[in-house]
């Protein structure tokens, strides 16, 4: 705030005085008339005296009025009545004092409001910092694993390196995890797990009892998977264990040494065998062995691949199930590839229904085709078989065994 004093010989001189070194923003405090100092004081004419004052505006308040003109009403500009005109200079002082502590205090207002302005702003971005802290911190504690995460991760990586089928893997894992919404103990977990993959083996339902005598069981599959010695093992357990009247018949004609290994299981086992070439050859030798409970047929392994195989095998089988009750089995080697093993299983779909049997469980580690295979075809494992002993090497699936060798982390 400027308070000055300005002399002319008229107020109105006073007052352009006034404007000139102050501009037009003055305004007028007090008018008086005074005699000049000294000798020249006393001779002359009266002067007038006008008292006047003059709002300093500092950038900072302008800035701060203009900020917040929308929330603080500007202090009128004092204007002194005529009953304070005249009045003695004490005070007119102390009304130019008010005025300055009110400017003042006006300004110390708009300065303290614009420092909590500044301070809210300040606590809200320092809030919001914590906040987004907070929501790091707790993304990074969502991001650090639980005990049950690395848990699943371990079953996870454990199923892939026995060589389940990712597709399968993540399956089950989903499928439990969405069944368990909190921190669970980790042998509940396994438990449940485990349960679920014996659940998607199914239970293995093997040879049919023979209602009808007699029962064809036809083994078919492609080369060097075992089909010979699984039959010798299969016949040996239902002709001496179970004391069974069973027949052999051979459709491989085109491996002389495979048709000769059987017909000295045959031998060896004390049972009926033949070689047939032709679909009407096997209708005649079931003719022939009709009084015999089951009647166990060996076929020529070939590639998937070759449509002429494929369509010799379609007549066979036609054929046989014309003339009895017939059951048919897929052997497949647990060591062939899982792309294989789907192009292999889904060739022989176009022929028949079948369950699966798995050689070759002793020369691998890896049991995971058990389960991709039997999920892919939806169809039930029957037998396993571990080694080349007749009629010992072979058994009736079992899930729960194979399971847990599926989860363990121990080969």
């Amino acid at each position: 705030m400027i308070i000055k004093k300005f002399i002319g010989k008229t107020e109105e001189e006073a007052l352009e005085a006034a404007r000139k070194e102050l501009g037009n923003g003055i305004v007028t405090m007090n008018v008086r008339s005074v005699k000049k100092k000294g000798l020249a004081g006393l001779l002359g004419a009266k002067q007038t005296e006008v008292t006047v004052a003059l709002e300093e505006e500092r950038e900072s308040l302008k800035g701060i009025r203009r900020e917040n003109a929308s929330n603080v009403q500007q202090a009128p500009r004092p204007v002194l009545t005529k009953e304070l005109q005249g009045k003695p200079a004490d005070v007119l002082g102390e009304s130019s004092q008010n005025i300055e502590r009110k400017l003042d205090s006006l300004q110390d207002l708009l300065v303290n409001r614009l420092r909590q302005e500044e301070n809210d702003k300040a606590e809200q971005a320092a809030a919001q910092e914590v906040s987004s802290r907070g929501e790091e911190a707790q993304k990074e504690e969502k991001a650090v694993p639980t005990e049950q995460d690395k848990f699943y991760r371990l079953l996870y990586n454990t199923m892939l390196e026995n060589e389940v089928d990712e597709k399968y893997v993540n399956q089950i894992i989903c499928e439990v995890d969405r069944a368990e919404k909190t921190q669970l103990p980790i042998d509940y977990i396994l438990g449940n797990v485990y349960q679920k993959m014996v659940l998607k083996f199914g239970k293995a339902q093997g040879i049919a009892p023979a209602e009808k005598i007699p029962r064809v069981v036809v083994f078919m599959g492609p080369t060097g998977v075992g089909k010979t010695t699984t039959i010798a093992k299969i016949a040996g357990r239902f002709a001496v264990d179970e004391k069974k009247k069973v027949a052999l018949l051979t459709a491989d004609t085109y491996r002389i040494a495979a048709a000769e290994q059987l017909r000295t299981y045959a031998n060896i086992l004390e049972v009926p065998f033949r070689v047939i070439y032709t679909p009407q050859e096997a209708v005649d030798a079931i003719r022939d062995f009709g009084s015999f409970e089951y009647i166990f047929v060996d076929t020529a392994g070939h590639s998937h691949q070759n449509e002429e195989q494929l369509e010799n095998m379609k007549q066979l089988l036609k054929a046989l199930n014309g003339a009895a009750q017939t059951q048919a089995f897929l052997v497949l080697s647990a060591t062939t590839k899982y792309r294989d093993l789907q192009k292999i299983a889904s060739s022989y779909r176009e022929l028949s229904d079948y369950q699966l049997i798995f050689t070759k469980l002793d020369e691998t580690f890896q049991l995971g085709n058990l389960l991709n295979i039997k999920l892919y075809t939806d169809t039930p494992i029957a037998f396993v078989t571990n080694g080349q002993n007749v009629p010992d090497d072979i058994e009736l699936f079992n899930p729960q065994k194979t399971v847990k060798q599926l989860l363990s982390t121990k080969h």
